[in-house]
């Protein structure tokens, strides 16, 4: 196990009477990618939006690179920066070009200089494929373009840990492939990564491990190989009988 970068112990969240989260204990190593699957309704998301306080939690403890995460205020901004988020909409401004949503955030929070941000930018465009709609606005890309730009932005802060909640679950299926394909390359560069997601094939390629979640708990964790050849629990060989025989 390398350095762990995220930890959860005993986390626990509630939206009213229903247990989201139960007693979650996860690490994510550093240069890890950690796959999230389970059921309609298991707390996945709620995980992945805990991890960089979107959610509050209402008991336990979650720390990024060994810092508990903060309350509110001008520390919480400062972990959000180290911490990528890409969701299934991809958020980005209407009104601003494709370069200024990914130069917004390092020139607003991590104060770098004009110049040097589009430069960045410009990179981080060519690397997920859509550097020539660099001076486009959002309304003219297509969801899977855009979904692109949505993790340029993410990583245009340079991120300590990348975290996505079913990144293509609002796209049509020629798209996900292409974005799936950007977010393969970047599980291979050493990113660390925690994705909440349906697409077995990606979590078969490039997961280190495969988190299986049901009814706000974690029932299993294991390599995708023994996941999915061989589940442990009867919860995860009914998911995935139901999931594969399609």
């Amino acid at each position: 196990m390398t350095e762990p970068l995220v930890v959860l112990t005993d986390v626990n969240k509630h939206f009213g009477e229903l247990h989201v989260l139960r007693d979650i204990d996860l690490t994510v190593g550093a240069g890890e990618v950690v796959v999230v699957i389970g059921p309609s309704g298991s707390g996945k998301s709620t995980l992945c939006r805990a991890i960089n306080r979107l959610e509050t939690i209402e008991s336990g403890t979650i720390t990024i690179d060994g810092k508990e995460l903060p309350e509110e205020g001008r520390e919480l901004a400062q972990l959000r920066a180290d911490v990528g988020m890409v969701f299934q909409s991809f958020n980005l401004f209407a009104h601003k070009t494709i370069l200024e949503n990914v130069t917004l955030g390092p020139i607003k929070v991590r104060k770098v200089g004009k110049a040097a941000a589009e430069k960045r930018a410009m990179e981080l465009l060519e690397r997920v494929g859509v550097a020539a709609q660099a001076q486009k606005y959002p309304a003219q890309l297509s969801g899977g373009q855009q979904q692109r730009v949505a993790i340029a932005r993410s990583l245009a802060m340079d991120p300590k840990v990348m975290l996505f909640d079913e990144p293509t679950s609002a796209l049509d299926p020629e798209m996900i492939t292409e974005v799936l394909d950007v977010m393969i390359e970047l599980a291979g560069s050493g990113m660390t990564m925690v994705v909440v997601t349906h697409e077995m094939g990606f979590a078969r390629r490039a997961a280190n491990r495969v988190v299986f979640m049901s009814d706000g708990q974690i029932v299993e964790e294991a390599t995708p190989d023994e996941f999915f050849t061989n589940p442990r629990s009867e919860r995860a060989k009914e998911f995935l009988g139901k999931i594969l025989s399609h």
